[in-house]
């Protein structure tokens, strides 16, 4: 019977994902990026990388601004016209205009894991980030680009994502997911996650999260916060990243494959694209994904509009 149950559940996921409306992407275009290009951010038709030393501005035309910084570090944010992110070297979260690409405040807050590896969020109004390793968020007010208040997690909270009204934090360490209510700047709940948990994205109806040494991903209902469903990706999901949009989750891996497309609703795996490339971020943007391979100095454009030049497939 149990055999049975799983060929079943194999025929099912093979069918939605014969019949998925979301495209598969194409890798169109692949830039080279000097130095180590990471995290990303997207800027309209452009995307900003993470580099050493810098964050740059790219498109599918060249590079077209670069911002020194001593080390940029972790998954940004771009809100209020400014992009955010981190410097692990001087503990301080960045501002930097958007159009003029130049830095407006470097704001002291602490950095809760100077290796790098965590996410600044925008959300209701505010700029967050993971502060202290021993279990602080500081929320920055960009009115005034200062620390308007800090807020008590788990030990070991880096991982921070803003969505359906509320801060989602993860707690390596305690294998947790809090809820921050941004209204009472506290954690209102937590759910308790497989081995260590990372990255995070809040889209297409759920919360979801990396559960890296498990090599699965995580769905969380974040109306009563209990985990939904878990689908096996990998062996495991060290040092990838993930990200929501366009009717799917994108999550990007450092084996395998380079990234893996994801039904929100079945959780099915879609397509697995790309050769394995090392460790990289990715980020969907309207009409594709930019993907990052820091170990082989790549920056690439996946498009979700069909190739026009393809020869067109035979008729049935």
């Amino acid at each position: 019977m149990a055999m049975l149950l799983q060929t079943i559940g194999a025929l099912l996921s093979v069918a939605i994902a014969a019949t998925t409306t979301v495209p598969q992407p194409r890798e169109a275009q692949v830039i080279t990026v000097p130095g180590f290009a990471d995290f990303l951010a997207v800027d309209g038709d452009s995307v900003w990388a993470t580099n050493k030393g810098r964050v740059e501005r790219w498109s599918r035309t060249g590079k077209l601004a670069e911002v020194a910084m001593a080390h940029p570090c972790g998954a940004m944010a771009i809100a209020m016209g400014s992009l955010w992110v981190a410097d692990c070297k001087q503990g301080t979260v960045n501002r930097i205009d958007l159009k003029t690409a130049r830095l407006i405040a470097a704001i002291p807050t602490g950095i809760a894991n100077p290796k790098g590896e965590l996410n600044v969020a925008a959300g209701a109004g505010s700029i967050w980030v993971a502060s202290d390793a021993g279990g602080k968020v500081a929320r920055i007010d960009p009115a005034g680009n200062r620390v308007v208040a800090s807020i008590a997690v788990d030990p070991g909270t880096f991982f921070l994502a803003f969505g359906s009204g509320a801060l989602w934090a993860v707690s390596s360490d305690r294998q947790s997911l809090q809820r921050i209510d941004p209204a009472t700047n506290s954690v209102v709940r937590r759910t308790a996650l497989g081995r260590q948990p990372g990255f995070l994205a809040v889209g297409e109806g759920a919360v979801w999260v990396q559960e890296q040494g498990d090599g699965t991903l995580a769905r969380i209902d974040p109306a009563n916060g209990k985990v939904s469903g878990r689908v096996k990706v990998g062996a495991d999901l060290l040092y990838g990243d993930i990200d929501t949009g366009g009717g799917a989750v994108w999550l990007r891996t450092t084996a395998d494959q380079s990234f893996v497309m994801i039904d929100p609703a079945s959780l099915a795996i879609l397509g697995r694209l790309g050769a394995a490339s090392g460790s990289g971020a990715l980020r969907y943007a309207a009409g594709g994904l930019w993907t990052s391979a820091h170990d082989v100095h790549t920056l690439s454009w996946w498009s979700l509009t069909p190739d026009a030049t393809a020869p067109a497939a035979p008729p049935e």
